[in-house]
C-alpha cells in the first residue's frame, strides 16, 4: 500500500530510511552482477550524499515546492532504483552543453505535461528538471559575465514545458543583468544559431533534445558566432563555474518585472495572439534567416517550369520545422508542398504521438530513420489518398529542425533492393555527396584552389572523394558541429595541424587530436572557402569564407551548426531541376556518384544499441563498459591478425581516444574510453572498415560500416544488393559476439 506523506516531517527519519533502502538495493545489484564494485561504491557516495544535500536545501522550497514531498514520498514508497538514478551521479555536461531523462516513465512526464515544471515526481542532479537546468545556467551567466558577456538568445522546442524551461531560464538571465533575446514560440535551433550573431548577442541557448525520444530535454549551449563553445572554453565553463554552482545562485527576475529593454522577444512579423509579450519589442527573425537561406540558393534566378513542377511532402515530426519549412520552400518558389497532419505529426507535441512509447520500446522522432520515414510516408499517403503516385520527394526535419531526411522515390528495376517499396530513406551520406556534387557544377564562383569540405571520420568518404576529384581539398574531424567548425576554423585562420594520421601525429601519441581527425590537400594553406560542413547523423551546413570577424557568420556562408531547414531548401532545388532534367535524386546518385570511376559505390549502414533510447539505469552503465570491453579485445584479436568479421579478414585496426570524457569514464588500468569509436579496416580495401563508437553522453553505441566498390553500370544492382547484405551481416555477427542484440528490427 502506498504511504501518505504528511505536511511535517522528520527529516532524520527519512534519511535513515533511504540510507537503509539505497544500500540494500545496491547490495543486492552487487551480489546480482547487475552493476560493478565501481558503480557500487559511486552510487553508494553519490545517491546518499546527493539526496541529502537536495532534502535538507532550503532554496529547494523557493524554487521548487514540490520537489521534496515527491521526493519524501518516493522514500516511503520504496522506489530505490529510481530514486538511484535520479541521484546516483550529476547530469555529464558534453560538447554541446547537457542532455538526458526529464524522468524515467511514462507517468511522470505526462505528469510533468499536465502540471508543470513544478510536478511532484522524482527529480536529481541526473534529470533533466528546473532545479538542474537553473543551476547550470548560473554557472554559465556567471561564467558569461567574468568574460564581459551581457546579452543572450534563448529558444525551446516542442518538447514538454519546453517554453516553461525556457522562460524560466530567461529570468534568471534577466536577474543577472543580461539582455535576453527570447523566441516566443518553438523554433528551429538553426534560428537560434543565426540570432546569435545576427544580434550581435553572446551566447544562445536552445531547450531541446534533437532528435531523441519524448522522455529526453536538453540545453544546447552556443557561443558568440553561433557555433558550441571550443573545448577550452566550455572546459572553463564547467569547471570554474557550472560545477561549483549551487542553488545560492539562482535567483530570478519574472519576465513581467524585466527593466525596459532588457526583454526582447524574437519570432515572425506579428505578436502571437496567445502569447503575453509583456509590452516588449518583437524581432522578426523567422524573415531575417529564411532571407539568409535564399541567398545562398543557386538557381533563384531560374524560374521553375510550371508544366513539369516538383510536388514535395513534409513532415514535421512534431516540431519546430512545421511553420519554416513550408513557408521556406513557397517562397522560393515550390509551390506543391503538401504537409503532413495526420496523427498529428504537425503538431506541437512532446510527447510524439506518432511514434512508439512503450516502456523499452520508446522510438524517436529522427528523420534518418527508416522506421520515422514510413510512419511518415504512411500518413502522407492515408491523408492524401491518390497523391503518393505524383509525389517526388518526402523531406523530414527532427523536433528542432536541425536534421533533415529525404524519402525518394526507387525506379522499379532496383525496388526488389528495398522489400519492393517504390520510395527509400536516402541515406545522408548519400544525399550530402549529391549535394557537394551539385554545387560544384552550378557554383560557378568556387575556385576548387581555394576550397574544401570538412565531415566527421563516421561520415561516408564517397563525398571527399567527389570533392577531391574537383581538387577541393578535405578536413575530417571527430563526430559533431563542434569539431566540424573548429576544424574551419582552423582553416580559415590558417592554423590547421598537418600530419595527422588518424588522428595523430605520432602512433604512439596517448591521444588522438581533440578535434581533428586528418586533412588531405589543406598544406598549401590558400583554402579558405567552406563548400559543405556534414555529417552521417543527417546534418549538414555551409560555412564559407573567413567572417569579417569573430562573432560574425562566415562571408557566402551559413550557420555554424547544422540546419535542417536549409538542407530541406537544398535538397529541393537539386529534385527540381533534376525532374526538369528527367531523372531523379535517386538516379543522379547512381550515374553520378556511385559510376563515377573517381568515386565508386559506396554502402554505409549505421545502427545504434539500443536501437531507441540507452540501456537503462545503472545497469546501463556496466553494460556499456563491458560491450566496450569485448570490442577492446577484438581490437587485441586484430592486432595479432586472428580476427574476420562476417567472413571478411581485419588487416588493421585503430582506437580513437582523445579523452574528452575522461571525467565521466576515469581510466584504469584495464580501461580507456575510446571516445571516437574503435576502427577496424578490412583487408583489400582501405574504404572498406567498421567503426564501433561509443556516446560519451547517454548509455548507447553505434555501429558504422561502410563497404566500397568500384562498380560499373552493368554490375551496379548486383553490388548494391551484395554490399548491402554484406554490411547487414557485419552487424549481425558483431551483435552476437559484443552481446547487444537488437531490441526490435529496424526498418531499412
Amino acid at each position: 500500500m502506498t504511504s501518505t506523506v504528511h505536511t511535517e516531517v522528520d527529516m532524520d527519519t527519512v534519511l535513515k530510511d533511504a540510507e537503509a533502502g539505497v544500500l540494500s538495493y545496491l547490495d543486492s545489484a552487487l551480489k546480482e552482477e547487475k552493476i560493478n564494485e565501481v558503480q557500487y561504491q559511486d552510487a553508494r557516495e553519490n545517491t546518499l550524499t546527493y539526496l541529502r544535500d537536495w532534502l535538507t536545501d532550503p532554496n529547494i522550497d523557493r524554487l521548487s515546492p514540490n520537489v521534496k514531498p515527491a521526493l519524501i514520498q518516493a522514500i516511503a514508497d520504496g522506489k530505490w532504483e529510481e530514486l538511484v538514478n535520479a541521484f546516483r551521479k550529476k547530469m555529464s555536461f558534453g560538447t554541446g552543453g547537457i542532455r538526458g531523462l526529464m524522468a524515467h516513465d511514462k507517468e511522470s512526464i505526462i505528469k510533468l505535461k499536465e502540471m508543470g515544471l513544478d510536478a511532484p515526481i522524482i527529480k536529481g542532479p541526473n534529470t533533466l528538471n528546473n532545479i538542474v537546468l537553473l543551476i547550470t545556467s548560473a554557472g554559465v551567466a556567471k561564467f558569461g559575465l567574468k568574460k564581459g558577456f551581457d546579452k543572450i538568445v534563448i529558444g525551446f522546442d516542442s518538447r514538454v514545458r519546453g517554453k516553461d524551461f525556457a522562460r524560466t531560464i530567461a529570468e534568471l538571465f534577466l536577474h543577472y543583468g543580461y539582455t535576453v533575446y527570447l523566441f516566443d514560440e518553438p523554433c528551429p535551433y538553426p534560428e537560434v544559431t543565426f540570432a546569435i550573431p545576427w544580434l550581435k548577442v553572446d551566447m544562445g541557448i536552445l531547450l531541446s533534445a534533437s532528435h531523441n525520444d519524448y522522455r529526453y530535454n536538453g540545453y544546447k549551449l552556443s557561443c558568440g558566432n553561433g557555433s558550441q563553445f571550443d573545448p577550452k572554453e566550455r572546459s572553463e565553463m564547467y569547471n570554474e563555474y557550472i560545477k561549483v554552482a549551487t542553488t545560492d545562485d539562482v535567483q530570478l527576475c519574472s519576465l513581467a518585472d524585466a527593466p525596459k529593454g532588457k526583454l526582447v522577444f524574437l519570432g515572425g512579423s506579428e505578436k502571437l495572439p496567445d502569447v503575453d509579450y509583456f509590452g516588449c519589442e518583437l524581432i522578426d527573425i523567422h524573415k531575417e534567416h529564411r532571407d539568409h537561406i535564399k541567398s545562398l540558393l543557386l538557381m533563384q534566378d531560374t524560374a521553375p517550369d510550371p508544366q513539369n513542377p516538383l510536388y514535395i511532402g513534409y513532415c514535421a515530426f512534431h516540431g519546430a520545422g512545421r511553420k519554416a519549412v513550408p513557408r521556406l520552400l513557397q517562397e522560393t518558389g515550390f509551390e506543391h508542398v503538401k504537409m503532413i497532419t495526420r496523427n498529428g505529426l504537425s503538431e506541437l507535441d512532446g510527447l510524439f504521438p506518432s511514434f512508439n512509447s512503450n516502456p523499452g520500446e520508446e522510438q524517436q522522432p529522427d528523420p534518418g530513420d527508416p522506421r520515422a520515414a514510413k510512419i511518415a510516408v504512411e500518413a502522407f499517403q492515408d491523408e492524401f489518398p491518390g497523391e503518393w503516385p505524383r509525389t517526388d520527394i518526402l523531406i523530414g526535419t527532427d523536433p528542432d529542425a536541425d536534421r533533415c531526411g529525404t524519402v525518394v522515390k526507387v525506379p522499379q528495376e532496383q525496388r526488389d533492393l528495398y522489400h519492393d517499396r517504390d520510395y527509400m530513406l536516402m541515406p545522408a551520406d548519400d544525399m550530402w555527396a549529391l549535394v557537394v556534387w551539385f554545387r560544384l557544377k552550378f557554383d560557378k564562383k568556387i575556385d576548387p584552389a581555394k576550397s574544401f569540405i570538412v565531415l566527421s571520420h563516421t561520415t561516408s568518404d564517397s563525398m571527399a572523394r567527389v570533392a577531391l576529384k574537383h581538387g577541393l581539398g578535405v578536413i575530417k574531424t571527430w563526430v559533431g558541429f563542434a569539431s566540424l567548425s573548429a576544424g574551419v576554423r582552423d582553416a580559415w585562420e590558417n592554423k590547421l595541424v598537418s600530419g595527422l594520421v588518424e588522428g595523430k601525429l605520432k602512433p604512439s601519441d596517448p591521444l588522438c587530436h581533440p578535434y581533428l581527425y586528418g586533412t588531405t590537400g589543406m598544406d598549401t594553406g590558400e583554402r579558405s572557402y567552406n563548400l559543405a560542413a556534414m555529417e552521417q547523423s543527417n546534418g549538414f551546413s555551409i560555412l564559407g569564407s573567413p567572417p569579417p570577424d569573430q562573432f560574425s557568420l562566415g562571408v557566402n556562408g551559413h550557420v555554424r551548426d547544422k540546419d535542417g531547414t536549409f538542407a530541406a531548401l537544398l535538397v529541393a532545388e537539386i529534385a527540381r531541376w533534376a525532374k526538369e532534367n528527367g531523372t531523379s535524386i535517386f538516379e543522379l546518385i547512381d550515374k553520378e556518384i556511385y559510376l563515377d570511376p573517381d568515386v565508386g559505390l559506396f554502402i554505409n549502414y549505421y545502427e545504434p544499441d539500443p536501437l531507441d533510447g540507452e540501456y537503462p539505469g545503472i545497469q546501463g552503465d556496466r553494460l556499456k563498459i563491458s560491450i566496450l570491453k569485448k570490442a577492446l579485445e577484438m581490437h587485441q584479436q586484430a592486432l595479432q591478425g586472428e580476427l574476420s568479421i562476417s567472413g571478411m579478414k581485419v588487416t588493421s585496426t585503430c582506437i580513437y581516444r582523445t579523452g574528452k570524457y575522461d571525467h565521466v569514464y576515469k581510466p584504469t588500468d584495464d580501461f580507456q574510453f575510446p571516445d571516437e569509436g574503435i576502427r577496424f579496416y578490412f583487408e583489400g580495401n582501405e574504404m572498406s572498415h567498421l567503426t564501433i563508437r561509443p556516446s560519451g553522453t547517454t548509455n548507447s553505441l553505434r555501429f558504422h560500416v561502410q563497404l566500397h566498390h568500384q562498380a560499373t553500370e552493368s554490375d551496379l544492382v548486383d553490388k548494391k544488393r551484395e554490399l548491402r547484405a554484406k554490411a547487414r551481416a557485419v552487424v549481425d555477427e558483431i551483435r552476437a559476439v559484443l552481446g547487444a542484440p537488437r531490441s526490435s528490427e529496424m526498418y531499412v
